[in-house]
């Protein structure tokens, strides 16, 4: 582990501790990552798509800051939660956009980003939520591996850290969940 990753983890670990002073000095340290994080999402939307990052990034944080019952293990962890609550925050938006709109536009994400084969130039944000929520019944872990590599962006190696299992364990199952979810998304007509 790197010495900013272990930095990070301790800060994340004595501000859970009750140390409010850990994340006053973790803010900085994290900041540039979860906007780099909210920004990739937002490049990823639809022209015209009304949630800022910004705004993004600080729904994102107040959220990840009212997360007083986890137990942060590591930085990786961290970031793969950021990256889950991110993902909340848009479906949310999409979701209410949707249902202002009764049926309007769907809010649209590229698949390609972080997959060796691309499902689709785009994909509905909402679609994709279900068919991951379905391949999270079926296979948890290789839900949480589509959380970390897609969404958190994490590489294999930090999968593995943050899952506690195997690159290979990664590799084997993120195939998998990608061909479901490619599966999933054709079966309903979303891509």
């Amino acid at each position: 582990m790197s010495e900013s990753a272990q930095d990070i983890t301790t800060l994340l670990n004595d501000w859970q501790g009750g140390n409010e002073r850990a994340l006053n000095e973790l803010t900085p340290l994290v900041y540039n990552e979860l906007r780099r994080l909210a920004q990739s999402y937002i490049n990823r939307e639809r022209p015209g798509h009304t949630l800022q990052g910004t705004a993004l990034l600080h729904e994102a944080y107040m959220r990840l800051i009212d997360q007083r019952q986890v137990q942060w293990r590591s930085r990786n962890h961290f970031f793969a939660l950021a990256a889950e609550l991110i993902r909340r925050i848009l479906v949310d938006h999409a979701r209410a956009k949707r249902a202002e709109k009764r049926g309007g536009d769907h809010v649209k994400l590229s698949l390609e980003d972080g997959m060796e084969t691309p499902i689709a130039a785009d994909v509905d944000l909402i679609a994709l939520d279900d068919a991951l929520k379905l391949l999270a019944q079926t296979d948890p872990q290789q839900s949480q591996i589509v959380e970390l590599r897609y969404f958190a962006g994490l590489k294999i190696e930090e999968t593995a850290d943050v899952l506690h299992i195997s690159p290979a364990t990664v590799k084997r199952d993120w195939a998998v969940a990608k061909a479901f979810l490619k599966r999933e998304m054709l079966r309903r007509g979303q891509l």
